[in-house]
């Protein structure tokens, strides 16, 4: 049963909540866009070399989402019992910019383990609603622990101040059932600034969680699994750059010689370059005696970084030329299709839980707009590109046989070929246009074509009696 509290302490409520989640939700977005702090490295050498370490960054995490990510694009809504919606609510998802807007939200869903939707009326324009993409950095939402829907939201963000002389003002959005309130921190304390009573009985704020369990309906992250072993890659990849420093050239040692000798022919000390690569050590002196210590090879390191890549490759599906590890043989269509199968079926995944949320999406848009929601929109379906990668020519060629088999419908191969909703829409009416111009055509030329000229009849009349 959802909590009956008043505005200002559900504000505080989510906020607090909200709070104790961020440290882990940007501590994940760090992985995500390669900027996390060195792991594995003694506390001590980390203090004395200072900023001499620089960590490289092999970022697996951010190949792992995008990867996935690449095979979820929405292409139309459609209702179970009928074609596309595209003059409904595609044109609603074009005027919001969704294209862009879903692929933001689907990365962040799936490196944060969540994002958010949030729907609302537009003052400018009363028959589109405002839909937009937001963070679980920006955004944090409670959900009935008995119907799983959400009962309350917050959305925080700062907007800079008009003297520059002071900080930027932090605002909050509280989203209700019926309500939605905007307040204004003011000397630490919350005040309200704005109300929009709108009276639907939905929080017009959807959750896009990815990999929601049972008891973790939040999501997981797809990071959870690869962050260790991404924290060995960049710690094994900053060794062998330390190692390429001081091990990867031939280390040279001479005797009988002191730092002086280490001169140009104007008696200037030879720089660091050109005493650790440099060129020729002469000395006039007998007892000077020159060696040179073999170079380190460095393929542990490199052996090293390829079995976290076969891990990684195990954990999260990728194929293993995604992460590099590339073999002489190239290999064939069926192995290249074979090795993406696990990847594949992820994403179909990703698709069916992502797919839910945005239909509930599109009911709250109608909800906006119409003030109700039309029951058949229970049967809504969120029309999804395939994730598959097959040649065109592939699937054209089986899509063919099917419809020539009167299997497939016209309407249906257009889809299993890729053809967008708007694309179908315009191929549609094509058709219809040229089939009412060749019955238009038909019709003419039976209009104007001549009468055909009267046969003879051949004479039926019985022969007369006699010679």
């Amino acid at each position: 049963m959802a909590l009956d509290l008043d505005p200002e302490t559900w504000l505080k409520r989510l906020i607090q909540c909200h709070d104790r989640e961020l440290p882990q939700l940007k501590l994940m977005d760090a992985y995500y866009e390669g900027t996390q702090p060195l792991s594995y490295l003694a506390p001590e050498i980390q203090a004395e070399l200072s900023d001499r370490m620089r960590q490289l960054i092999i970022n697996w995490p951010q190949l792992v989402v995008d990867a996935l990510d690449e095979r979820l694009d929405i292409e139309g809504f459609r209702y179970a019992d009928s074609e596309t919606t595209e003059n409904d609510l595609w044109s609603i998802w074009q005027a919001n910019d969704l294209d862009e807007g879903s692929q933001q939200a689907h990365v962040d869903a799936l490196a944060l383990r969540r994002s958010y939707i949030i729907i609302g009326a537009n003052e400018d324009d009363g028959e589109t609603p405002i839909v937009t993409a937001e963070s679980a950095l920006d955004v944090f939402a409670e959900r009935d622990p008995r119907t799983r829907d959400v009962v309350a939201a917050v959305k925080r963000w700062e907007e800079p101040a008009a003297d520059a002389t002071t900080g930027p003002t932090k605002m909050a959005s509280l989203y209700l059932p019926d309500t939605r309130i905007t307040f204004e921190q003011v000397k630490g304390e919350w005040s309200e600034t704005d109300r929009d009573e709108h009276n639907l009985g939905q929080v017009l704020v959807v959750p896009l969680a990815n990999r929601p369990r049972l008891r973790h309906m939040e999501g997981t992250s797809e990071l959870r699994a690869v962050i260790p072993i991404s924290d060995a890659a960049c710690k094994i990849a900053s060794d062998m750059m330390v190692a390429a420093e001081y091990h990867a050239m031939p280390r040279r040692w001479a005797t009988g010689m002191s730092r002086d000798d280490f001169a140009d022919e104007n008696g200037q000390p030879l720089g660091a370059m050109s005493t650790l690569a440099g060129r020729i050590w002469a000395n006039e002196s007998e007892n000077v005696k020159f060696g040179q210590f073999p170079e380190a090879q460095l393929s542990n390191f490199h052996e090293t970084i390829n079995q976290l890549a076969r891990l990684v490759s195990a954990l999260t599906g990728l194929p293993p030329a995604f992460l590099g590890l590339a073999t002489d043989q190239p290999p064939s269509a069926d192995a290249i299709r074979a090795s993406e199968a696990r990847l594949v079926k992820r994403a179909e995944r990703r698709q069916r839980a992502f797919g839910e949320a945005w239909e509930r999406v599109m009911r709250l848009v109608l909800l906006v707009r119409d003030g109700s929601i039309d029951p058949r929109t229970r049967s809504l379906e969120t029309v999804w590109r395939d994730p598959a990668t097959p040649t065109f020519a592939q699937m054209a060629d089986a899509t063919v046989k099917l419809h020539a088999a009167g299997i497939l419908p016209t309407e249906m191969a257009w889809e299993r070929l890729g053809f967008s909703a708007v694309e179908r829409d315009r191929m549609r009416h094509m058709q219809d246009d040229a089939l009412t111009r060749m019955t238009a055509m038909d019709l003419h030329q039976l209009s104007t074509a001549a009468p055909a000229a009267p046969t003879a009849q051949p004479d039926t009349s019985p022969a007369p009696a006699g010679g």
